[in-house]
């Protein structure tokens, strides 16, 4: 095999391990969506609390929840699809169990969110 050969061979592998990268980054990504759609949900929860009737604003907040566990879901699946498709080679990608155990718990978060706002 030709030198030349090689440094292409390795030119995929090192786009391969990037992109492994990048997958991860794109993970993290969709978890500070869903968090950010939390917060969202706490604040018009919070700014509305006053409002009469009180299940609109609950409802309101209750929607944001939905979409944060929505975004949390979504996320580790693309993320999973992408993991089975790329081949590491020098990267070594998150385990799919931590990445799956940061969206469960994000999710029972938002779920206990969820169950707050409805008691108050």
């Amino acid at each position: 095999m030709s030198p030349k050969d090689d440094m292409a061979r390795d030119r995929t592998d090192w786009a391969e391990d990037r992109t492994i990268l990048a997958n991860e980054r794109t993970f993290a990504g969709w978890m500070r969506t869903g968090m950010t759609s939390l917060v969202v949900a706490l604040g018009s929860s919070a700014l509305f609390a006053e409002t009469e009737p009180a299940w609109i604003a609950k409802t309101v907040a209750s929607v944001f929840v939905l979409v944060a566990i929505t975004v949390f879901a979504a996320g580790l699946i693309e993320s999973r699809r992408a993991q089975l498709r790329i081949k590491s080679h020098v990267t070594a990608p998150q385990p799919a169990k931590r990445l799956t155990f940061v969206a469960v718990i994000l999710t029972l978060g938002a779920m206990g969110i969820g169950v707050i706002i409805w008691m108050i």
